[in-house]
């Protein structure tokens, strides 16, 4: 690991700008990275990982985007554009909205950065190394007429992005994000957003890196009184797809519907982690883990509902599905609730297991060959996910899906 410090001490340099920078670095290296003794990783291929395998790369230029991504930016109000974590070009404004580039490992909300993710290495390291903290404003009760698009691409070795989204009182709030490049590289992404009171905000990511990448993403949410949340996070690419998605309930009235979907293929693994923490009463969380693995492919799932004392009427609900497509697959699932008052809704499922033959059986007996049969019923599968997802990702997402299934071993 001396390697690597050592090149992002000299990066962050000693200028008084980059002090909390360092702090962060510093933690960092105090806190270590992650084993598969620690019980939150201990699903993880960390006996692949290195960090001594990634360099910290010098800027390069911005890349022509893929045309598939390319053609859903006319329905975008504003188009954003990073590059290696660093923000290049905003294109499009609209008014009681800001883009900035600002400094990293800011607080946010009353909990500084460090306390925040004082146990979480990825994200302490993202905090230190990340070039900005890309950072959405809206104003009171301003409602955009159109979606924010963000495009990331990851050309280094190494990638580190921050991306914090505030949406005032009243304020409305729909973002599509994408993910691309990561050949060979770690990217981690750390996501901070602050919805008012009586605001919402929409965001949908999708993650389709390289599958040679180690994608290691964070995001937090903040829901005062009345405020909403749909966020949806797709992953179909990357060797090692990590996201934790977390969410806190400060109001009374907030909700949070969250959507996380994948598909594995090769060896790839999915690792998706969800916290919905209900600090105060009549507030309501809904969960849908879903994905499939084919090949030798993993997926995990370990998501937990938090219910404080005190937060009564709360309604908060998780579900995770997971489809076998190969007997060399496997799914994990936790789910996971601590409640601790008596006057709620909750309720947790999960489920594991391979194509009902019955149902395969049926479209056989309707004339369908076997293999079309399993296509079918592996899109039906999918269309609960997508069909939550905004039109253009949606697409982009059923095109995906059809192409890994048309190659994998079943």
């Amino acid at each position: 690991m001396t390697t690597f410090l050592d090149a992002a001490t000299d990066r962050l340099g000693t200028d008084s700008s980059s002090q909390r920078r360092r702090q962060l670095l510093e933690l960092f290296e105090s806190v270590q990275l992650p084993t598969t003794r620690d019980e939150v990783w201990r699903y993880a291929p960390l006996q692949d990982f290195s960090l001594e395998q990634y360099t910290l790369g010098e800027s390069s230029p911005t890349r022509d985007l893929p045309e598939d991504i390319a053609s859903t930016l006319a329905v975008a109000c504003i188009v954003i554009r990073t590059h290696d974590g660093e923000l290049r070009e905003v294109t499009g404004s609209h008014p009681g909205v800001a883009i900035s580039a600002e400094p990293t490992g800011e607080a946010c909300g009353d909990v500084t950065f460090a306390e925040r993710y004082a146990d979480d290495a990825f994200s302490l390291l993202s905090g230190a190394m990340a070039p900005c903290a890309l950072t959405i404003r809206v104003g009171a009760n301003v409602v955009l007429d159109g979606p924010i698009v963000i495009v990331h691409d990851a050309a280094s070795s190494s990638v580190f992005l921050n991306v914090r989204i505030d949406v005032a009182r009243g304020g409305s709030l729909q973002v599509i994000e994408f993910l691309l490049g990561g050949e060979d590289a770690l990217v981690v992404p750390v996501g901070e957003f602050v919805v008012n009171e009586n605001a919402e905000l929409t965001l949908a990511t999708y993650q389709r890196l390289a599958t040679s990448a180690w994608h290691i993403a964070r995001t937090t949410t903040l829901l005062s009184r009345d405020a909403r949340m749909r966020q949806s996070v797709v992953g179909l690419g990357s060797h090692y797809n990590r996201a934790r998605n977390d969410a806190e309930f400060l109001g009374t009235g907030a909700s949070n519907e969250l959507h996380t979907t994948f598909l594995g293929s090769g060896d790839q693994v999915h690792d998706f982690r969800t916290h919905q923490n209900h600090k105060v009463g009549r507030s309501r969380s809904l969960l849908m883990s879903k994905g499939a693995v084919a090949d030798t492919a993993r997926s995990v799932y370990t998501g937990l509902i938090e219910i404080e004392k005190g937060a009564g009427r709360t309604d908060a609900r998780q579900t995770n599905v997971n489809l076998l497509l190969s007997e060399q697959a496997h799914a994990d699932t936790v789910p996971n609730l601590d409640i601790r008052e008596h006057d709620v809704v909750c309720a947790h499922a999960s489920s594991v297991g391979p194509l009902d033959e019955m149902q395969i059986w049926y479209l056989e007996s309707r004339g369908v060959v076997r293999d079309e049969a399993e296509r079918l019923m592996v899109q039906g599968f999918f269309n609960e996910m997508t069909d939550s997802l905004p039109r253009p990702i949606a697409a982009l997402v059923e095109q995906h899906v059809s192409d890994v299934l048309a190659k994998v071993t079943r």
